[in-house]
């Protein structure tokens, strides 16, 4: 074989690779490119979904939000019908709540006779600050419970944290909660009280809403101390739940991957424990995990009703439950067009995370 042969030899295998390494990062661009596609249409059929659903609500509207007087003038009726847009069609009054919402615009409330968009911007950081607080703490102690069950199977430290999963599972919320509160707050005094922060303080400047990360910018330690300590409980009641079905889908995937045969073969190579089970066997098990703990934030996020009723948390639930009992409809959608938002934008991180994780994702 000649120089000059082996010369184009090399310049040929080195043009395939180029267009190789390329190609390699274009499954990754078109698969978040496919999901990103699928939320926006997704979306629109939320606006929907949320129009049609609240309009099938029986009772109606102008008489929760009317008094008796009102009722019996058929000019005022017909003038309220007409500024809440109710006298019209309902596929035309579907598009005007679509072109609001594209506008940024959710309508009037009728019970704080406010933009919904304020009261939402008001209630949804409250909801976020504890649903957030509490999917952290489900994380780390879920994931690591479920990893050391699965490490011990079947030994008494195994037994006791299936004890514990299924006793955060089986709980009912509501209860726990009224005990939390009874208990730690009225009996041992132990942990502050309803609320979000001591109500001689007031709130620090608000820049994200979530009174923990404002109060540390704002270098307003004692309000920040106040504030963790108001969230500590209610986010423990909401996590317990979570942590114990993180900690049976964690034992569940961990299990699984140790009988694999590439981490026997890790084995057999005479790597250390800890590189296999955090190169190897928990990277593997990610997947399930990400799945069960995005669905629980979404539910975390959407049935906080009870816990910041007993706790007196000024959150999405407590607007949403005044709302559906006032018939308050742009409140109503409101609402759920922010929860149904939530879980779009949570499965759209769950579905990068899959393909960032697991190549084989992005490349079906």
């Amino acid at each position: 074989m000649s120089p000059t042969s082996s010369s184009e030899d090399l310049k040929g295998d080195t043009a395939r690779r180029k267009p190789g390494r390329s190609g390699s990062r274009s499954p990754l661009i078109r698969f978040l490119a496919r999901r990103v596609l699928t939320a926006l249409l997704l979306a629109v059929g939320i606006t929907l979904v949320t129009f049609v659903l609240t309009n099938l609500v029986p009772g109606d509207p102008v008489s929760a939000n009317l008094g008796q007087r009102a009722l019996g003038d058929p000019a005022i009726v017909a003038q309220w019908r007409a500024e809440h847009g109710l006298d019209k069609p309902l596929p035309q009054q579907y598009l005007m709540h679509l072109q609001g919402v594209v506008q940024g615009d959710l309508g009037t409330s009728q019970q704080s006779h406010r933009p919904v968009m304020d009261d939402l911007a008001e209630s949804v950081p409250a909801t976020l600050e504890l649903a957030g607080a509490a999917i952290l703490i489900s994380l780390v102690a879920g994931v690591a419970f479920g990893v050391v069950a699965a490490l011990r199977r079947d030994r008494l430290s195994d037994h006791l944290l299936r004890v514990l999963s299924l006793v955060g599972i089986s709980v009912p919320t509501f209860w726990l909660a009224l005990m939390a509160f009874y208990v730690f707050f009225y009996r041992l005094q132990v942990t502050p009280g309803s609320g979000r922060i001591d109500p001689t303080m007031s709130p620090p400047p608000q820049v994200t809403g979530l009174y923990t990360i404002d109060s540390a910018l704002a270098g307003q330690w004692d309000v920040f101390a106040s504030a963790v300590g108001h969230l500590i409980t209610p986010a423990l009641v909401l996590a317990l739940y979570t942590i114990g079905l993180l900690t049976r889908f964690t034992r569940s995937a961990v299990l699984e991957v140790l009988g694999q045969d590439y981490v026997r073969a890790a084995r057999a190579k005479g790597l250390p424990g800890r590189v296999i089970l955090f190169r190897y066997v928990l990277r593997s098990a990610l997947v399930p995990i990400i799945t069960v703990a995005g669905l629980a934030f979404g539910s975390l996020l959407s049935g906080t009703v009870l816990v910041e009723a007993i706790f007196a948390w000024p959150g999405v639930g407590q607007y949403a439950y005044k709302s559906a009992t006032t018939l308050d409809l742009p409140a109503v959608m409101g609402v759920g067009l922010v929860v149904g938002g939530v879980y779009l934008v949570i499965n759209l991180i769950v579905d990068v995370l899959y393909g960032v994780i697991d190549p084989r994702v992005r490349l079906q």
